[in-house]
Order: C-alpha cells, then structure tokens, then sequence
C-alpha cells in the first residue's frame, strides 16, 4: 500500500494555516475525532485512512506549493 506521508502533511499544514480544528474536519467528512487524528498521525493505516486522505486533498483542492517541499 502506497504511504500518503506527504499527502497527510499537505493536510496539517492546510488546517493549520487556515485554523481548521481536527473536530471540524473530522465533523466534515463523518468521521470521529479519534479517527481523524489517527489519520492524519498516521497510526491509522488502511485503504480505508487512504482514501480519506484523498478525498480531503480533492475536496480542498490541496496542492503543494515551490519551496514548501
């Protein structure tokens, strides 16, 4: 299964940025907080976590910036 490391850090940086709480997020995509944060931790790995953090990445068309990298 491919690692989505890069994907979930993209994502911390995105609510971090824009002061999304992980509740929030969480509460967006119907899932619990627990669940999101494992996600997001990377402690929770499955396709299941995968596709998640893929849906997240398109929903709000999160993209890596040059030099963020």
């Amino acid at each position: 299964m491919p690692t989505t490391l890069a994907g979930r850090e993209l994502i911390k940086k995105y609510i971090d940025d824009r002061n999304i709480s992980i509740t929030s997020l969480a509460a967006t995509f119907g899932v619990g907080k627990m669940y999101m944060t494992q996600v997001l931790a990377g402690t929770r790995k499955s396709a299941a976590a995968n596709e998640l953090v893929l849906k997240i990445i398109e929903t709000f068309k999160i993209r890596p910036h040059e030099g963020d990298e």
